[in-house]
């Protein structure tokens, strides 16, 4: 067993290369779903917000709809009339 990095047998240096190759691949395959993900967390947002306007857009015909004209519900005939 050599006492100094630098002094490695080939064995060695070929299980090491090995060993960053397989990093390296990983490392890859890692950035790649990353992309992946980010895009696919950019669809949702995109999805949220259109979510969101549609629903404030549907709550405003019921928001009017609910007022009456004087602003007082007393003002306002019963529903059978």
């Amino acid at each position: 067993m050599p006492l100094f990095a630098s002094q490695e047998t080939p064995e060695q240096f070929d299980n090491t290369d090995e060993r960053l190759t397989n990093l390296e691949i990983k490392v890859s395959f890692n950035e790649d779903l990353i992309d992946k993900l980010d895009q696919v967390i950019i669809a949702q947002q995109d999805q949220i917000d259109r979510l969101t306007r549609e629903v404030l857009r549907l709550r405003q015909p019921a928001g009017n709809q609910d007022s009456t004209p004087s602003g007082n519900p007393r003002d306002e005939l019963p529903p059978h009339y």
